[in-house]
Formats: structure tokens, sequence, C-alpha cells
């Protein structure tokens, strides 16, 4: 290998170890403040549980959403709204499974906002999707951090930035198939015995049988 060469890889190799320091210390960030936020959270119902009231949780803010279905029969508005969610995108690709199971049991955190479940409410029968706990939170970013893309460890970024307004769509956590399974009509909307659709807080049951 010429000099040239060797230097570009070490540079190479040097870039990527400090993006990989970079995506740990903002994960590891949002862990903290979402922990202090629970705290917060929780002394506020405390103290007004004290006072004989009580405490209207906020808004929720983050959703973790999780594809359970593939292509098939899929509308191609259908397949460009999965894109926007970063959801058609995947960290390792067994090679011998075909590309539409690959595609299936990705996850992404997403900010809540309009836009973001008008685009749920169109892909619903492909989609599951709730309000994460900080135990999921950490053990989804802990666990699932980092995945294979085009062959090389990389680190994915912050999850909570990913959205239709970034020029850069982050990549979604790989997750294994549910323990169990998924029931037999899975496009069935969770309350009607399906898996799709908003099952709020019980998404945090998924992604332990996920992760």
């Amino acid at each position: 290998m010429d000099i040239g060469k060797k230097q570009e890889v070490e540079a190479k190799k040097k870039k990527n170890a400090e993006n990989g320091k970079l995506i740990y210390s903002r994960a590891k960030q949002y862990a903290k403040e979402y922990e202090e936020q629970q705290k917060e959270l929780m002394q506020l119902k405390h103290e007004a549980k004290l006072k004989g009231g009580f405490y209207v949780d906020p808004e929720v803010k983050l959703l973790f959403i999780i594809r359970i279905c593939g292509i098939n029969a899929m509308h191609l508005k259908t397949r460009k709204i999965l894109q926007l969610l970063c959801l058609r995108q995947t960290l390792t690709v067994v090679q011998y499974l075909p590309a539409s199971y690959a595609q299936i049991f990705n996850g992404v955190f997403l900010k809540v906002n309009e836009a973001t479940m008008n685009m749920l409410h169109r892909v619903e029968p492909y989609v599951t999707y709730g309000y994460p706990n900080l135990k999921s939170v950490r053990e989804l970013i802990y666990k699932r951090g980092y995945g294979k893309l085009n062959k090389q460890r990389t680190a994915l970024t912050d999850k909570l930035h990913c959205g239709t307004g970034g020029q850069q769509l982050p990549m979604a956590f790989k997750l294994k198939a549910p323990l169990g399974g998924l029931k037999k009509k899975k496009r069935n909307h969770y309350v009607e015995g399906g898996d799709a659709g908003n099952r709020e807080n019980y998404i945090n049951e998924l992604i332990r049988r996920m992760n």
C-alpha cells in the first residue's frame, strides 16, 4: 500500500472513531435528559397528590414506530411515506432472506407532530407504534446502537432528529422477529385483535420481545 493510500485509510479510521464517540455521547446525553424529565414528572405528580389534586401528563412527544409488513401489494405512495419515516432503510440484510423480509422489523424514534401522525395514519396497516418508556429507550440505544451498512460497522445517528425536514435520514434500528411471533391478522388494528396501529404504552412489551 502506497503512503498516500495508507494515510487516507488512517484518516478514515480516525474519522469513523470520532463519529462513533459523538453518536454514543449523544445517545447517552439523551438517556440522561429523558431520565431527568421522568424524575421531574414523578415529583410534580407527588406534589399534586399531597395538595389533594392531580397532575395531567404533558402531551407525549416521542414515538417508537416498528414496521411489521413487507411490500406485497403496497401502493407507491405508501412506500414513499415509509421511506420518509426512515422505515425502508435497513442495517443488516440477511443474505438468504428475501429483500421484503429484510425491510420489516425496522424501528425508529420520531418526535410527535401533526405531519408525523398524518403519515402514520396513511401507513397504519404496515406499522405499529406507541410511547416508549425510559427502559425501552435505554435498551434500544445501547443494544441496537450499531449495525452494518455496506459491510461496515456503522453508528446510528440521533433518532430523535429523524424526519422529513432534515437533509439526511438516519438509519433505523434493526430488530429481531418478536418472540412468539405476530398475530395472523397483523394488519388489523391492535385494538381489533391485530398488531397494526397505535398500541400506546404496550409498545414497550413488543420492544422487549424484539430487542
